[in-house]
């Protein structure tokens, strides 16, 4: 540990502790640096799906079918990803063929 005293040189992965952790010396803090690289790592982005995915099945459930569902959960998930409103439109209006043809 006195080799890490300088901020310059503080591991910055669990990776190189490993790498620079005595084996004789520390052997049961390597072990335990072992099992903690293996461990998965919480992501919060998937929490937040999972909780806006209850939040819309809440709020729509009795008139949501699977794709609907799942075209909102991705909005909502993606909502920073800006969307053109003339394109969306235009698929829209191509998808099939109607009696009126469909224009603002």
């Amino acid at each position: 540990m006195v080799k890490w005293q300088r901020s310059q040189d503080i591991p910055q992965s669990i990776s190189d502790l490993i790498l620079n952790c005595d084996i004789d010396m520390y052997p049961n803090i390597r072990k335990f640096l072992c099992i903690m690289a293996t461990l998965p790592v919480s992501v919060a982005t998937a929490e937040r799906s999972f909780s806006t995915l209850r939040r819309i099945k809440s709020w729509l459930r009795s008139s949501m079918v699977e794709d609907r569902l799942t075209g909102l959960a991705l909005l909502h998930v993606h909502k920073n990803v800006p969307i053109d409103v003339n394109d969306v439109i235009t698929r829209f209006g191509r998808r099939r063929k109607r009696k009126i043809d469909f224009a603002i």
